[in-house]
């Protein structure tokens, strides 16, 4: 294992563009990235972005230097423009090998040192000045490509079977769609009630779980479930409750997950609370998901895409009986037991994944 400063092993490239009008079909934005997915699967906006951005190629690795907690790291699938809030790396080839250098992006080892170095309480910042500072440890280049190998067969696997999971879940969606064709609609808000997220005090913001915990947004959206909090809030303003449907309303529009417990929610989101015995927790979540393009699509912005709360209030559902909601969640609920295989096995692919990582780099990272 060799120590290597961070601006030994990678080039952070700062050439930048106005963009112009054609520029918005290869515009990728934070908004875009998935909290730990090498893969960009949205891309694009409406308009062209406003302000420079930075020019990436197919290949660079587009990290989010703004709010780093999130874990943002993706290979840019081809060239193009990138968020002036992230930086675009490219590997310095006589010290880390180029497949392995999205894998080492990608790792805790790498991003919980540069979450360390963030700075500023409301979207903290990783600063280059600071970054390239940082010193890691490295094995030789062949380790590293022997690495590459294991960790990109795990990383193929892994993406075989999300296809598998999104083909179970276009299964649960299509049923819903034919379950429920005949059935009259109406607004949401006739079959429960609905709370838009409202951001509180950024001093209220704690990582000592003081308070409740916060979601501003999607970022720890799980499958179906939201998934362990990395912020609480000792002063929330607006309260969702255990059970309830969260709707993602600000970049990205329309994906859901189900709120475990009482917590804050920021103005990302939106909390929608089934009625008893008018509606079910789960079907909503269903109805929801199989509409997520039709509200994608109804969100508004050139860059940013948002729903309001009239929008929101007025999306249109089946009016199912509660005895028809049950029996389509009954159905989705045997679906999800195959679901639930595939997800533990991504799951655990993903555990070998980070276990092989560690193994093979020290946990400790200097700072000159």
């Amino acid at each position: 294992m060799t120590k290597y400063r961070f601006e030994d092993i990678a080039y952070n490239s700062t050439e930048k563009k106005k963009p112009v009008e054609e520029d918005k079909y290869t515009y990728i934005g934070l908004e875009h990235l998935d909290p730990q997915c090498l893969e960009v699967t949205r891309y694009g906006s409406e308009v062209a972005p406003i302000g420079e951005k930075l020019v990436m190629k197919k290949g660079d690795v587009l990290f989010g230097k703004r709010r780093a907690y999130q874990k943002k790291v993706a290979i840019a699938p081809f060239d193009g423009i990138f968020s002036a809030h992230g930086m675009v790396l490219r590997p310095k080839e006589k010290v880390i090998d180029p497949k392995f250098f999205p894998m080492f992006i990608a790792s805790d080892y790498f991003l919980d040192a540069a979450i360390k170095i963030s700075v500023g309480s409301l979207s903290p910042t990783i600063n280059w000045s600071a970054l390239k500072e940082l010193e890691f440890e490295l094995p030789d280049l062949n380790k590293q490509r022997e690495l590459a190998e294991l960790l990109w067969a795990a990383e193929n696997t892994k993406q075989a079977y999300k296809c598998l999971i999104d083909n179970s879940n276009k299964l649960i969606q299509a049923e819903f769609i034919d379950i429920f064709k005949c059935i009259p609609t109406c607004k949401l808000c006739e079959l429960t009630s609905i709370k838009m997220g409202q951001s509180p005090d950024s001093n209220t913001y704690n990582k000592e779980e003081k308070g409740l915990p916060f979601y501003q947004g999607k970022t720890e959206f799980g499958n179906k479930y939201i998934q362990a909090p990395v912020l609480w809030c000792s002063a929330p303003t607006r309260i969702a409750e255990n059970g309830d449907v969260l709707l993602s309303v600000r970049a990205p529009v329309g994906d859901v997950n189900i709120s475990t417990e009482q917590c804050c929610i920021g103005r990302g989101l939106a909390a929608i609370h089934p009625i008893e015995n008018i509606s079910d927790t789960l079907f909503l979540f269903y109805a929801l998901s199989a509409m997520k393009s039709e509200i994608e699509n109804s969100g508004v912005g050139s860059t940013f895409k948002a729903i309001t709360k009239e929008q929101v209030h007025s999306i249109l559902i089946p009016k199912a009986n509660i005895n028809l909601q049950h029996k389509f969640v009954e159905f989705a609920t045997m679906q999800e037991k195959t679901l639930e295989v595939l997800n533990k096995t991504k799951s655990n692919i993903e555990i070998t994944t980070k276990f092989l990582i560690n193994q093979n780099l020290t946990k400790e990272v200097s700072h000159v």
